[in-house]
């Protein structure tokens, strides 16, 4: 797999966590209670919840908000019902968007989403084909050194560890994730984010600096919508292109 920027991630971890800490948040506890009306508030027993609330103390989100997160899921506590939708599409460049959203107003959303791709020089087609499934840790580089970091997480199931400027970032299947999330977390090594992300099988190169803006531009505006929950996409712009 090529190690590109996957930027619509790696930027909240790169100090953009805590402009944006609020909203992280608020979506986070979206997925809680969704996660929570389907599968019951205990996670021994709720797969799709352990996975959310790995997320959460990644973002350091208080407690008491996860809490209340799960009585609303529970219906210990009122809450608005939400709808699970996904968007796909693409930015400038033929890069394929996919984009994750919990919704209490379905027609709202297809508006904003249509309205975000368009006015970026985006469009809605079908991507999902462009991504696979894959559990996804980024780990700052002052926690442990690269060597010691394989030999944990490969040990654990994962399927690659790959270095980047800024950061690790620990691959592994689905079914592997929480063996190594659990492997990570006994050798004191706290994830800056640990999910199960759609990943793009092939990314797709960006040259050129005002395409590459454009593209960022975008991500940008669908993250900012608050009803979006994820955002992947398919782009490899390097270090060079987003430093300018």
């Amino acid at each position: 797999m090529s190690g590109h920027s996957r930027w619509s991630k790696v930027k909240h971890y790169k100090g953009g966590i805590d402009a944006k800490r609020g909203k992280i948040f608020a979506k986070l506890g979206k997925q809680i209670s969704v996660a929570c009306k389907h599968g019951g508030g205990d996670p021994a027993f709720n797969p799709r919840l352990r996975t959310i609330l790995m997320q959460a103390r990644a973002a350091s989100m208080p407690v008491d908000n996860i809490e209340r997160a799960i009585k609303k899921g529970t219906g210990e506590l009122g809450g608005v019902s939400y709808e699970e939708l996904t968007y796909e599409g693409y930015a400038p460049g033929g890069v394929a968007v996919l984009v994750e959203m919990l919704t209490d107003n379905k027609n709202r959303t297809a508006g904003e989403i249509r309205a975000i791709f368009t006015k970026h020089g985006g469009n809605l087609s079908p991507a999902k084909h462009l991504f696979h499934r894959k559990g996804q840790f980024l780990i700052a580089k002052d926690q442990i050194a690269e060597d010691d970091l394989i030999a944990i997480a490969l040990d654990a199931g994962a399927e690659d560890v790959q270095t980047h400027p800024e950061n690790y970032e620990v691959l592994t299947d689905p079914p592997q994730f929480e063996a190594v999330h659990k492997a990570l977390e006994t050798k004191g090594i706290k994830a800056q984010s640990a999910e199960l992300a759609y990943l793009a099988i092939t990314p797709v190169p960006v040259t050129d600096e005002k395409t590459a803006r454009a593209i960022l531009n975008l991500l940008e505006a669908l993250e900012d919508n608050d009803d979006v929950q994820n955002v992947y996409s398919s782009e490899d712009i390097p270090e060079k292109l987003l430093a300018g």
